[in-house]
């Protein structure tokens, strides 16, 4: 494997591909003269560009693959391989041994010193990927203390030990519950449930949207797990009959982990659901969440407007948040003056004033939009509209000159309009502020290393011609090691967009039917998500069962 050993000019490079300009540069080597700090770093921190696009764009210059470690699982047969401080020490991560050739990722091109390494170990060149560089080290510390500690043997051994025992003390409830935590952090885990029934608890775990079952634990810690956790969330522990709300922070691999926890009573004890925010280290660009090409392009011109509100809509989990910070982006960050309220705030941008509702102090999304009109504003970022107030602040702000982005709770993007109605607003003020509203869902993406072609059925193309796709073979992942035996590994957008015309606008204004809207949509360019779903599995992005269990 050739290593190129070149000194990189990071600036230049980006400059050269476009990523960034000599104003962008100029700021990053005014910062660097007062920080000292690595220009790639300085770069990431002002927000000019993603750690995740310069090693893309290193790996293209250095002509290497590059890969998504947060996609990837590794195999304990590869971790065996090479001892945690060598890994460490020579700045790489091992990924996978194929016919004695060992697959490592590197954050820096120029790393020699790793090839020579595992070159020693393994007695053959390795191959090299390039990875994110600014996580590699929290990969190597995530891996290797998985690997060592064997959180899921010790499950197992606790639970072996309560069963035994027939009993379970305060210390085996405590080191369960911070196990559990533990393990579901290990398997990118968003929600965690315990689910008490007659003899036993169900501990279940939603990944990449699916619920996935997790533990079996005996009931005698059914009492001593909810107790623990209310007292994390700074719950009552006394109440069991009313439904409660709360939160905790929890620190792991040099990052914090923010809690949500609920619990109902059912009805052999409480339920208690853990949703678990882990905060984001990179944000994305627009153009790799995988929204299809037109619409990118759409996209990126919608956030460049002066005026009007732009949605992004969608259930729980589907990943709005992360399109609205990949589309503020688009927004020339250095000549607009920008604000938000989140809750909570989960991508730190510069240059941007970020702000996070306090609900106990009486800071919510209404006051916040009522207060950010004193603050001579260009944009405005409400991370959620959720009642009336917001509602009418948002488009109060839209229609005195600012540019207004926010999320709703909504199946698809033309069902948002009557649940905007639903907060009474006006109809006139609404169809006149609304410049579009971008629906998403996320679905899987087929492990790209266990991934086969096959034909399809008659009744499988059919569902594809509906759509004006015409495809025999499609794709599926058989399952391995690098994606946990699942066959999927990471998620895509599909998305549907709504922009506001005069036609759309004269229908929101006489109050027409969501079918009526929706025909004048997709006749004017909207692609329903159905047909971008089949788009991806034609493609070989995602598989037919995927699409049929997201979008039906």
């Amino acid at each position: 494997m050739t290593i190129n050993t070149k000194p990189i000019r990071i600036g230049e490079l980006l400059k050269e591909k476009g990523v960034i300009t000599d104003k962008h540069l100029d700021i990053a080597l005014a910062q660097q003269k007062i920080t000292s700090e690595l220009l790639g770093d300085t770069l990431i921190k002002l927000g000019f560009v993603s750690s995740m696009g310069i090693a893309e764009i290193l790996a293209e210059q250095a002509g290497l693959e590059f890969l998504d470690i947060n996609e990837y699982v590794i195999p304990d047969d590869t971790l065996k391989l090479i001892p945690r401080d060598v890994a460490e020490k020579s700045g790489f991560i091992p990924l996978s041994i194929n016919k004695d050739i060992l697959s490592i990722g590197v954050g820096n091109p120029s790393n020699i010193l790793a090839v020579d390494v595992v070159t020693k170990l393994i007695k053959k060149p390795p191959r090299v990927y390039i990875i994110d560089g600014a996580i590699i080290g929290d990969v190597v510390e995530r891996s290797y203390f998985f690997f060592e500690n064997r959180i899921q043997k010790q499950i197992e051994d606790i639970i072996a030990n309560i069963k035994s025992a027939g009993a379970a003390d305060g210390d085996y409830v405590n080191r369960l519950t911070d196990l559990i935590i533990m393990d579901s952090i290990r398997r990118h885990v968003t929600d965690m449930h315990i689910n008490p029934a007659e003899d036993v608890v169900h501990v279940m775990y939603r990944i990449d949207g699916v619920m996935q079952y997790g533990y079996c634990l005996p009931k005698a810690v059914q009492n001593g797990i909810t107790s623990m956790i209310k007292i994390l969330s700074q719950l009552d522990i006394a109440e069991q009959r009313l439904p409660q709300d709360g939160s905790f922070t929890y620190s792991a691999f040099k990052k914090t982990y923010d809690m949500r926890v609920s619990t109902v009573p059912a009805m052999y004890g409480e339920n208690v659901v853990i949703r678990i925010l882990s905060g984001a280290t990179s944000f994305l660009n627009i153009s790799t969440l995988g929204f299809y090409t037109p619409d990118v392009k759409r996209i990126k011109s919608l956030f460049n407007k002066h005026h009007g509100i732009i949605l992004i809509v969608g259930p729980t989990g589907s990943g709005k948040t992360t399109t609205l910070y990949a589309a503020l982006r688009e927004v020339n960050l250095l000549e607009k003056n920008i604000l938000t309220v989140e809750d909570p705030v989960e991508y730190k941008l510069p240059f941007v004033k970020q702000t996070q509702v306090n609900i106990k102090a009486g800071y919510d999304f209404a006051l916040a939009g009522r207060s950010f009109m004193r603050q001579d504003p260009d944009v405005m970022l409400l991370g959620e509209i959720r009642d009336e107030e917001t509602a009418k602040i948002a488009i109060r702000a839209s229609i005195t000159g600012h540019l207004v982005l926010s999320t709703l709770h909504s199946n698809d993007a033309v069902t948002s309009i009557p649940r905007l109605l639903d907060f009474n607003v006006d109809k006139f003020m609404l169809s006149a502020s609304l410049l579009a509203v971008m629906a998403q869902r996320l679905i899987r993406k087929i492990c790209k290393f266990c991934k086969y072609e096959y034909p399809l059925s008659e009744e499988e193309m059919n569902i594809f011609k509906e759509f004006g796709f015409s495809v025999h073979k499609a794709f599926k992942g058989k399952g391995c090691g690098k994606c946990n035996r699942i066959g999927y590994a990471g998620r895509a957008v599909i998305g549907e967009i709504l922009v506001v015309d005069d036609e759309i606008r004269e229908l929101i204004y006489s109050a027409a039917s969501i079918n009526t809207v929706r025909d004048a949509a997709v006749k004017k360019g909207m692609k329903p998500f159905k047909a971008d779903a089949l788009r991806k599995a034609a493609e070989g992005i995602t598989t037919l069962e995927e699409v049929l269990r997201v979008v039906g």
